[in-house]
């Protein structure tokens, strides 16, 4: 694995973004460290490409070079399979059948893992391949004295059902109009996620300018795996795709600047700053 200025040189090609992000990860650093007790399990939530992965690929290299035990987890690579999503899709909605939403994870095996994490135990982290749509090989057992868990809707509580009734967009005004995915959805948020983020230590949120700005970010994400791997969405699929996220990323806008330990500003050229911090 690269180091961590390895890292920063791999992912910005401009000196300036490199001095960005190696003082931003470091003063992150120093505000988790206040609070931190190992082991811990720290989340970091953020709309779709707010840079999540990359936030967590940096500071599991900032905290390793720190002498501490670090992994990563995308809540992405909890998610269930085509057939098992199938299955959901037959027998309660037909948009089950897309990855995303709660109640498309197998949030049972990550509670089931935070909690190794945090009683010393190995764990076998899973991984997802998006570009196939499939969960692939899961990684070899390691204990971690951090593990770290990057995931868009972190932290985020169920809505009201006055709140779910009026569609947000046309994807729910057409395809959605019984509600028995939004109620699905919703309920799946109210049971287990909610006991998964109660084992989160800390809660860092990349708050995004807006919802335009997320789904140029989205956009940018998805030519690169086409590119990279040949396989992805198209403009029309990811317009849609996204549409199943509209609801509750702007909900996240409302709740989550109380439940968070830190808030990371980002502008719309994605630099990052400090904001909120529940430790200082």
């Amino acid at each position: 694995m690269l180091g961590f200025e390895q890292q920063l040189l791999a992912l910005f090609p401009e000196q300036h973004q490199r001095d960005c992000y190696r003082l931003f990860v470091s003063q992150l650093w120093q505000t988790l460290s206040k609070k931190r007790q190992d082991p811990a399990v720290i989340g970091i939530s953020g709309a779709q490409g707010t840079g999540k992965t990359t936030l967590s690929s940096l500071l599991v290299q900032f905290a390793k070079e720190q002498g501490v035990i670090a992994g990563a987890v995308s809540l992405d690579d909890y998610y269930l399979s085509q057939q098992q999503r199938g299955v959901l899709a037959a027998e309660i909605h037909p948009l089950l059948a897309m990855r995303g939403m709660p109640g498309s994870h197998n949030i049972g095996q990550a509670i089931a893992d935070a909690q190794a994490v945090l009683q010393g135990l190995p764990v076998a982290l899973p991984r997802f391949d998006k570009a196939q749509d499939q969960p692939t090989a899961a990684l070899e057992p390691q204990q971690f004295s951090l593990l770290i868990v990057e995931g868009w809707c972190l932290g985020l509580t169920a809505q009201s059902i006055v709140d779910l009734e009026p569609p947000i967009n046309l994807l729910e005004k057409s395809e959605d109009r019984t509600l028995s995915w939004r109620h699905f959805v919703n309920q799946q948020l109210a049971g287990q996620y909610q006991q998964y983020w109660s084992l989160l230590s800390s809660l860092i949120w990349l708050k995004a300018p807006d919802w335009p700005t997320i789904c140029r970010w989205r956009a940018m994400q998805e030519h690169q795996l086409r590119q990279q791997r040949g396989k992805g969405m198209n403009d029309a699929e990811l317009e849609r795709f996204m549409q199943t996220f509209q609801r509750l990323t702007e909900h996240s806008f409302l709740v989550l600047p109380q439940r968070v330990d830190l808030v990371v500003e980002l502008d719309p050229l994605h630099q990052p700053q400090l904001r909120q911090s529940q430790f200082l």
